[in-house]
């Protein structure tokens, strides 16, 4: 339990540098969007990444080169997925949902909040997050792709252009 052999470790030293430096050349020849965090879809890339290298660290079961084909295999999907996404938008629906409107003008959407499973007091803790005191002084809180949530100040909102594809807002 606390220990089992010298030939083990061995092995977690000399895979886990291995596969540590495979897994920082698959990220850097993949490219940015490999470890963005614009949708759920790519947090789930990321997860998968971490989890893929802890196995390759920790079980014996699974070698260098298994490991190396999987962290290269998430991240050719993961480009994949990226490349149809942005050449065919219809098919983004399926790994990306829209932001949605939770809060406009001052004033909560409930049935988007209702929806989205988020509470008022989960908006005010953004809107506090942002220094503003003043929920009338909020011209927009919306829910990103991410799962994070945005605060435009009404003095800031200008054409509001940046509310064009959320939900609820449109109109």
């Amino acid at each position: 339990m606390w220990f089992d052999s010298w030939a083990d470790l061995g092995r977690i030293l000399a895979v886990g540098a291995s596969a540590y430096l495979t897994l920082v050349l698959v990220l850097r020849s993949s490219g940015k969007r490999t470890l963005a965090k614009l949708n759920a879809f790519d947090l789930v890339v990321t997860v998968a990444f971490g989890s893929t290298l802890a196995t390759i660290l920790l079980s014996s079961d699974v070698s260098w080169s298994e490991g190396a084909l999987a962290l290269a295999l998430l991240a050719l999907l993961q480009f994949v997925v990226a490349w149809v996404t942005v050449r065919r938008p219809t098919l983004r629906t399926v790994t990306t949902a829209r932001p949605t409107l939770l809060f406009r003008d001052g004033a909560a959407l409930p049935a988007a909040l209702r929806e989205q499973r988020v509470t008022i007091d989960e908006v005010r803790q953004a809107v506090r997050a942002t220094g503003s005191g003043d929920l009338s002084a909020v011209a927009a809180v919306v829910l990103e792709t991410d799962g994070s949530l945005s605060v435009v100040p009404a003095e800031k909102a200008g054409d509001r252009s940046a509310l064009e594809g959320v939900r609820e807002a449109e109109g």
